[in-house]
Parts: structure tokens; sequence; C-alpha cells
């Protein structure tokens, strides 16, 4: 039994999926870096930035709530009793201020320690995509290329029982009718 031969008719199928693979490809890396830097960003806004603005801003009102514990002090001891309570209210006030500070410093801790145990396993599954992107795709890519180019190949070789046009010739019509009707004899 003679080997079975392949008949290709048209890689433009392969071409066309290989373009639109490049294309697919050159989309998605800069999606999943962006997806990458935003969480590093977040990480290090969370970690860095509000963090050290908190802590500046809890020191600075820890010293207006202390200035303001002295004027209570001094209020009282002078026996002013209006003056005392508005020294009071100013007291209560810088108190305040002071635990809310504490509590986003309070509250970003946790929200650093849940960004931490939510986006660390979404974030190696991206960068892990991501290797795969950069590595198998492009490998992907030549695969396809040199199965195209062996296709075109294998299709210019004349084989046993084809035509010129690479249709095989039980399916081309007789010879005469292949000749225009005004060049026959």
């Amino acid at each position: 039994m003679p080997p079975q031969q392949a008949i290709v008719t048209s890689v433009e199928a392969l071409e066309a999926f290989r373009a639109n693979l490049i294309n697919y490809l050159s989309k998605a890396r800069p999606a999943l870096e962006e997806v990458s830097s935003d969480i590093h960003r977040l990480k290090t806004w969370l970690q860095s930035d509000q963090r050290r603005l908190w802590e500046h801003e809890l020191k600075k009102r820890g010293k207006k709530l202390e200035q303001a514990q002295n004027e209570l002090f001094a209020a009282k001891m002078s026996n002013f009793q209006e003056s005392s309570s508005v020294q009071f209210l100013a007291k209560q006030r810088a108190q305040r201020e002071v635990n809310e500070a504490m509590d986003k410093i309070a509250m970003l801790k946790k929200w650093d320690h849940e960004l931490e145990g939510r986006a660390d396993p979404l974030l190696r599954q991206v960068e892990g995509v991501h290797d795969f992107m950069m590595t198998e795709m492009p490998r992907a890519v030549e695969y396809l290329t040199q199965i195209i180019r062996s296709l075109e190949a294998y299709s210019d070789v004349p084989q046993p029982g084809m035509g010129g046009s690479g249709i095989p010739e039980a399916l081309l019509p007789p010879v005469d009718d292949r000749i225009p009707p005004e060049t026959k004899p």
C-alpha cells in the first residue's frame, strides 16, 4: 500500500492564526504587566505612602493633643471656669483626631495584610501566565512558522498522480477539455 499523502490546498488559515496569535501576544503581555504593576503600586501606596502619611499625622495630632491638655491644665489651675470648658472641648477634639489617626493606621495594617493574602496568589498566577507568554508562546509562534514553511515547501513539490496545479489528476478534466475552444485545431 503506497503511503498516503496529504493534499495541501491552503496554508492561509495557519498564517492567519499565527498572525492573530502574534497580535494577541502583543496586547496580552502589556496588559499582564500592567496588572502586576498596578498591584505593586497599590502595595507601595499602602505600605509606604499612606502609612508614612498617617504616622506623621498621628505625631502632629499627638502634639496638638498634648498642647490642648496643657492648656486645659493651665485653665483649671487659674480657676477660669469659662476658659476651662473651651480648653476641655479643644482637648476632646484633639483626642478624637488622634483616635482617628490611630484608626487609619490600624485600617492600613489590616488592608495591607488582606492585600497580601488575597492579591499575592492572584499575582503569582498572573506572573505565571506572563512567564508562559514570554517563553512558551514565542516558541509556539516559531513552531507555527516552521509548520507553515514545511507545508508551503510540501505543496510546491510535484506529487505523483497530481497535476501541475497540485490537484489530483483524477479530478482534472480530460486533456482535450483543458484547451480553450479557440486554440483547438
